[in-house]
């Protein structure tokens, strides 16, 4: 049976993927695609509907973004957000100009309840805005359902076509009743039965590797990550002992995390699969020797991963599959999905690794978003605290020790961040932050420890709150919580003298300190 699709048609909108985790969350599913999409592709998809996100760009200007106008004639219902309604209306023969008063932030819209787009949404609602063009009049055969003081149309329709198109974005938290205006949509206007569901995709992911993997051998790296264990307890769910999975402790993981890895994918824990632990962690100390730099840091854990991976490879000899734990962000900012600027290169999406010999690869969770992954994991009984465990970068402890990284550095900043998150769970804060940790910073400086003079390190301690990780606040913790860790901290690790808390955001920092 054909999974029901909502099709995201992605403008250059900063908020692509979070139209399709709002859809998804409806138990639609949805999957992201560019404005440069042939339409035939589309076609293909058969989408119960399709949304046009935002973008950056004015639709009067020649070389803006647009899309075939032969989409309108499809019969498929069409949402339009900020750019998108502007874009709609545009080719359908309404204005579009640059509006007197630039409306940015919480505006209050007054909506005719009417339509199936606001049922059940109250006639004055909170919406976010962010838009310096404006429609000054709607196209011919639309009629206007909501409004704002500065902004005569806010949302214009054409039920007959089932052509929507709003001049605020439903997906952010900020307007209020967005959830509800999109499970009109999906629902009331597209009329999709919501069938995306965690428990039927394991299922069926399970059924498909089994059939592709046949007698397969199947090879795996396993980080101890969220993803990479979703991904092995899948594979192991579905081919047992033909998984092969390789844990490298690189030896910049957080306190015991190699252990407690270990106590679940290992001989004892309760999954059948081979499990082997390579404990590389002078090797890694030895080649980061005197290296500061971040990006180098970086490319050399990165690299050395590789090059222990691939040697435990070659001893096992040749594989039929390679298993990712490659996720649909990290799919959307390759660039591979979607419009949007390439963030960031990710080295699971694209090409394929030429060091492991393999004759193909499997990606069961490419489809998903990471709170989707945490839904999969905890409906393969995997424990709640390796599914809600905190982010944790790639190279690990290695880019949260500003400046060289040496054993010493890593045991003060695991038992500092072992002491910070154990408080911040004590408090009943852990479920209130999105993510904290302690790093240690390169600053030195003078202190006093039982009448004698000291010059040791400074411990930052960071906690963030986020919906979405592109953006950041310092979290306000109560200042219990920060004066219990930090006299933990100084009382028991063992060089540091001084701990700070770091109060930025995102922007102008990053969320890690590197």
């Amino acid at each position: 049976m054909k999974r029901e699709t909502v099709v995201v048609l992605d403008f250059g909108g900063q908020y692509n993927q979070l139209i399709a985790r709002r859809v998804r969350e409806c138990n639609v599913y949805c999957e992201i695609y560019s404005y440069k999409t042939d339409i035939e592709k589309i076609k293909e998809i058969q989408p119960k509907g399709i949304i046009f996100t935002g973008g950056p760009n004015s639709v009067y200007l020649e070389d803006s973004p647009a899309y075939t106008e032969e989409i309108y004639k499809l019969g498929i219902p069409i949402l339009g957000i900020c750019y998108g309604s502007q874009l709609m209306m545009h080719q359908l023969g309404g204005k579009v100009e640059k509006a007197p008063v630039r409306e940015y932030g919480k505006i209050e819209v007054h909506v005719n309840t009417d339509s199936a787009l606001f049922q059940g949404v109250s006639p004055k609602t909170i919406c976010w805005m962010s838009h310096n063009d404006y429609i000054s009049k709607e196209a011919p055969g639309f009629e206007i359902s909501a409004r704002t003081n500065d902004c005569p149309v806010a949302a214009v329709e054409n039920k007959e076509k089932k052509l929507y198109a709003v001049q605020f974005h439903p997906e952010v938290l900020h307007t209020q009743e967005g959830t509800k205006m999109l499970s009109n949509f999906v629902y009331q206007v597209c009329g999709c039965a919501g069938d995306w569901k965690m428990d039927s995709f394991v299922e069926d992911s399970i059924k498909a590797v089994r059939e592709k993997v046949g007698n397969g051998k199947v090879l795996c790296a396993l980080s101890g990550g969220v993803d990479s264990s979703v991904a092995a307890v899948l594979l192991s769910k579905a081919v047992g002992s033909q998984l092969t999975c390789v844990f490298v402790d690189h030896g910049l993981l957080r306190k015991n995390e190699g252990d407690e890895v270990e106590a679940v994918f290992g001989p004892e824990g309760s999954y059948d699969l081979n499990f082997i632990r390579v404990n590389a962690q002078e090797r890694f100390y030895e080649k980061l020797k005197g290296v500061e730099e971040p990006e180098r840091k970086r490319k050399i854990i990165g690299e050395e991963f590789i090059r222990v991976f691939e040697e435990e490879a070659k001893k096992i000899g040749a594989v039929d599959f390679l298993v990712q734990g490659t996720i649909y962000p990290d799919v959307v900012e390759s660039g591979v999905g979607g419009e949007s600027t390439v963030i960031k290169s990710h080295h699971n999406v694209g090409g394929l690794p030429d060091y492991v010999d393999f004759k193909e690869i499997i990606e069961p969770l490419r489809n998903l978003f990471k709170d989707e992954v945490r839904k999969a994991g905890l409906e393969l009984g995997i424990p709640e605290y390796l599914v809600f465990r905190q982010p944790f970068p790639g190279p690990g402890l290695g880019i949260r020790i500003i400046g060289e990284v040496t054993a010493e550095k890593v045991k003060m900043v695991q038992e500092a961040d072992a002491i910070w998150r154990e408080e911040i769970a004590n408090a009943g804060w852990d479920k209130k932050v999105n993510q904290y940790f302690a790093a240690l910073t390169n600053m030195r400086s003078v202190g006093v420890m039982g009448d004698e003079r000291t010059y040791d390190y400074a411990i930052a301690l960071r906690a963030v709150t986020t919906t979405d990780f592109m953006t950041a606040e310092s979290a306000e913790l109560p200042w219990e919580i920060i004066g219990k860790a930090t006299s933990r901290i100084i009382n028991e690790v063992k060089h540091v003298n001084r701990v700070l808390y770091d109060c930025t955001g995102k922007p102008p920092a990053t969320i890690e300190m590197e």
